[in-house]
C-alpha cells in the first residue's frame, strides 16, 4: 500500500494512520488521524484534547519472536481508542497482531498507553496454535483470535488471525477436525475487550 495525502492538512501519510471519513455532501475524504482527531475534538466540544504521539515498541511472544507494535489514537466523542498493531508484512492485510483500548479522552494518553501495552504482553504471552509436521494445530482447548475480511474469498467467507498468524477458513476448519465429536462454545468479544 503506498501513502495517501491527508486532504486537510496536505500531510503524507501512510496507509495505517488515514481514516476515511464522509463528508455532508456523501463524498468520502482521506483525513490523517490527527486531522481526524482535530475535527472530533470540535464536533464534541473536547477543548483539552490533544493527538499523542507514540513511539513503536517491540515485545516478544511466548516463543522469543519479537513482534513491532506501531499505535494509533482516533477520538470517537466521548472515547478515545488506542489501537496497538503490526504492520503487514508480505501483502497479507490482515495478518499480525491488533489490539484495542477504549478510555476517557480526557485521561492522559501515556497512562492509557501503559494499560494497553500490558494487555498486548498478556496475550503475546499465550500460544493458541502450534506447528508440528508442518500443518497448523490448535495448541489446546482454546482459540482466541479476530476474524478478518478474506478478499479471496469476496467476502463469502472469513479469514482469522491467531497468534498474529492470517489463517484462511478452511485450514481453520481443518484444524478444529482433531476435535471431532467435541462440543464447541463461541463467544464473540469486542476488540477493545479483554479477550
Amino acid at each position: 500500500m503506498t501513502d495517501t495525502i491527508c486532504v486537510r492538512c496536505g500531510a503524507v501519510t501512510p496507509p495505517h494512520d488515514v481514516v476515511s471519513v464522509a463528508s455532508p455532501d456523501g463524498a468520502f475524504r482521506l483525513l490523517c488521524s490527527r486531522c481526524f482527531n482535530t475535527g472530533m475534538a470540535h464536533l464534541a466540544d473536547v477543548h483539552t484534547f490533544e493527538h499523542p504521539e507514540f513511539t513503536p515498541v517491540c515485545l516478544p511472544d511466548a516463543d522469543g519472536v519479537v513482534h513491532e507494535f506501531h499505535f494509533r489514537s482516533l477520538l470517537f466523542g466521548d472515547q478515545l481508542s488506542l489501537d496497538a498493531f503490526e504492520l503487514a508484512s508480505g501483502g497479507e492485510d490482515c495478518a499480525g497482531f491488533h489490539f484495542q483500548l477504549l478510555g476517557d479522552p480526557q485521561s492522559d494518553p501515556f497512562e492509557l498507553l501503559g494499560v494497553l501495552v500490558q494487555k498486548v504482553k498478556r496475550a503475546l504471552a499465550v500460544r493458541h496454535v502450534v506447528e508440528r509436521s508442518g500443518h497448523l494445530e490448535v495448541a489446546g482447548t482454546t482459540v482466541r483470535g479476530r476474524i478478518e475480511w478474506d478478499g479471496s474469498e469476496n467476502g463469502r467467507l472469513p479469514c482469522v488471525v491467531i497468534d498474529g498468524r492470517r489463517i484462511d477458513w478452511t485450514d481453520f476448519g481443518a484444524m478444529l477436525m482433531a476435535f471431532e465429536g467435541w462440543q464447541f462454545r463461541i463467544e464473540l468479544v469486542d476488540p477493545s475487550d479483554e479477550a
